[in-house]
Order: C-alpha cells, then structure tokens, then sequence
C-alpha cells in the first residue's frame, strides 16, 4: 500500500514567495491559447488606437468606464453621468462615498496614463499612488509638489481633472475645512491621535502594508522575463492574493495595465481591465485554482480590447456622420470644438459645455440641438448629451 501511493504524481506547487504560490512549472498547454488571444487583442486595439483621429477622445472616455467597472467590481453602483459630474465639479445632488472613490479611481488612471510608460510600478511611483490616493500633485512649471511625485522632465504632467474643474478648487477646500473641523470635534472628546496615526476602526493596525507591498513587487521581479500579458496577468493576480492595500483593491489591475503599456504592449492606451474584469462571472473570478485565475485575467483582457475596438467603431462611425453637420460652416463656428469635447466626454451637460466654449447655456443648447446630440439621462432637468 505504502508503495503504491508513492507511485501517484503529485502536482508540485512553487511559491514565487511566501505569501503567492503558483504552478511550476506553468501549464503552458492550458495558458498558452487564451494568452495569445490576449495578446493579439491588445496589440490590435492598440494598433487601431495609433491611427484613430478620435485616440485620445476614446483614452479619455475609457477612464470613466473603467473607474465604474472598477467599483462595479466591489459591489457598488457609480451612475457614469454621475462620475462625468462630479469629475467637473456640476453635481446635480450631493456627492456619495462611492463616488468620490470612482473619482479617485478616475484621477489615478490619468495620472498613470500621463506618467511615462516605467513609473508606474518603480518604487517612486508605487508610493506616489499609494500615498496620494490619484490627487494630482505636479504643478504645470514642471516642479514637484509633494516628495511622492514622479520627478519632472522635458514634457509637463498636467492633471486634466484640475483643468477641467476650476470648481474642484472650492471643493478641496471645503474638504479640508471639514477635515479640520473633525480633527477639532476629536480634540475637544480626547480623542487625539499622533500624526500619522491610523484609525484603529478603519484600518487594521497589524497589516503591514509595507512588506505586503515588498512582497509584490518581488513578485513582479520575477515576471520579467515572461510575456507582457502573461507578467500583467500574475501582477494582478498576486495584488489580489497579497492585498497590500486595506482600501485601494483596484490599484492591482491599474498597475498590471500599466506594466502592459510600460512592455510595450500598449503604447497608446491603458486597458481597462477592470472593464474586462466585469464581463466574467463572479463565481469564476473567485476561483482557487492559480491557473484558472490567470486564465480569467487573459478572458478579461480580452473582453476588454474586444470592447474597446468595438466602441472604436462605434464612436468613429458616429464623429464621420456628425462631421457632415460641419460642411460649410464659417470658420468661427462653434460646432466643431463641441463636435471634439463630446468625443472626449461620455455626456457632457450645457454647463460643462458653456464652461468649455466660453459660451453661454443657453447658447449651448442651441448648438447641442444643432449638432443633433443624443440626450443621455432622460430627465427634465439637469439633461445632459452624448455620442452613445
């Protein structure tokens, strides 16, 4: 008896380190189709993206998706003409927890999309995004304003949610007023704690996010010399498994999208893999097999590069039938700026647009219904437009 079951092979698991074992060696035969597919996907809405006169339009309008998808993900619904609002400071009823989280999901895709292709996962910008939560902090000059920053070169990062919201100013001010008032009302109970210190009701203080973070990053070392997809794939695999973050679950898959831009599979965009993420079925991304879970994370690549060259389409169709709108109008014509800021919004309301323009809203709506935009939200008031 004793001899025979130690003829019975046994599947040898490797840890790459304590805390993220996976197969050794890899089932290649099993990765190796959906891996390729991956890859051809990517590379092929990439390839579109490089010629596409709407590129940075659709950039720009996959970041609000992507940041839905992402809480969409954690079991929370952000309305994506909500997100749009908010992200321009012309909310239309107060803003919820979630969707201040999307924003900051939001403003950390653009801030890694304006970041060159390697910072992102270097130990400088792994501690820029961790610390800052996506707040952009470089100032236009180039000089940097928080020691977490990526340091300045030749091209200027410049936070286009900022640019966007002058009203955000108002905001951030408002927040911190409120912050400090909380900070007061805890000084009057006794409450105090230490700079620095977190709230032992939000945070687990015996998490140490620190050697979690070493532990990844160990992790991504070790997937150098694998293909980029494959190397993305263990990236956000292993930030799920070690979750080095209490509260920031999402920065694994934007930070696998970013190592697919910074190989060189993606040179024009970043994918939205939290998009592709949600086309799976939850009872498969909960899988406990590491093979199966890379296999998911190849699907949601996939499915997210499928989408995105079918939305490509979809909104290059629609900018050649608006253009004809555009045949012999006068050269001060207000159509074709609008023609271009709606390429690059979801939805844009008549403030957003009045704000863009330098126009009034009422002459907003008169070039909205002259261009013949689709009305997005269905309401009576607060309407707001779109190219779906």
């Amino acid at each position: 008896m004793i001899a025979s079951v130690s003829m019975i092979p046994v599947k040898v698991i490797k840890p790459l380190h304590s805390g993220y074992p996976i197969p050794d060696p890899l089932p290649w035969a099993k990765l190796a189709g959906p891996l390729a597919a991956a890859e051809d996907s990517l590379a092929r809405l990439d390839e579109r993206l490089a010629k596409s006169p709407i590129r940075d339009g659709w950039v720009a309008r996959t970041h609000y998706t992507d940041a839905c998808a992402s809480l969409w993900l954690a079991g929370e619904l952000v309305h994506l003409e909500d997100l749009v609002l908010h992200d321009a400071g012309m909310d239309v009823r107060t803003p919820t927890h979630e969707l201040t989280r999307a924003r900051t999901v939001l403003r950390t895709r653009r801030r890694i999309a304006g970041a060159k292709p390697d910072w992102a996962l270097s130990p400088a910008g792994v501690d820029g995004l961790r610390g800052g939560g996506g707040e952009g902090n470089w100032k236009r000059n180039g000089s940097v304003a928080g020691e977490n920053s990526e340091p300045a070169d030749d091209e200027e990062f410049v936070d286009t949610a900022a640019a966007d919201a002058p009203d955000a100013l108002f905001a951030d001010a408002f927040a911190a007023i409120d912050a400090a008032v909380a900070r007061t009302e805890r000084t009057l109970a006794g409450e105090t704690r230490r700079q620095g210190e977190r709230d032992p009701l939000v945070y687990d203080l015996d998490w140490d996010e620190d050697a979690r973070i070493e532990d990844w990053q160990r992790v991504v070392d070790q997937t150098r010399k694998l293909p980029p997809a494959l190397a993305a794939a263990i990236t956000a695999d292993a930030w799920d498994r070690i979750e080095p973050l209490q509260h920031m679950p999402w920065l694994g898959r934007l930070l696998a999208a970013a190592l697919l831009r910074g190989r060189g599979k993606t040179r024009t965009h970043l994918p939205c893999l939290h998009a592709g993420l949600k086309t799976i079925p939850r009872e498969r991304r909960r899988s406990s097999d590491p093979a199966s879970r890379l296999l998911i994370q190849f699907e949601a690549m996939t499915a997210a590069a499928d989408a995105g060259l079918k939305d490509h389409d979809r909104w290059l169709n629609q900018r050649t039938l608006l253009a004809r709108k555009l045949v012999g109008r006068r050269t001060t014509s207000k159509l074709p700026a609008l023609l271009d800021y709606i390429l690059a919004r979801p939805i844009a309301s008549a403030g957003m647009i009045a704000a863009e323009l330098k126009i009034t809203p009422r002459a907003a709506q008169d070039l909205v219904a002259e261009l013949g935009l689709r009305e997005a939200t269905g309401r009576g008031r607060y309407r707001a437009w779109g190219i779906l």
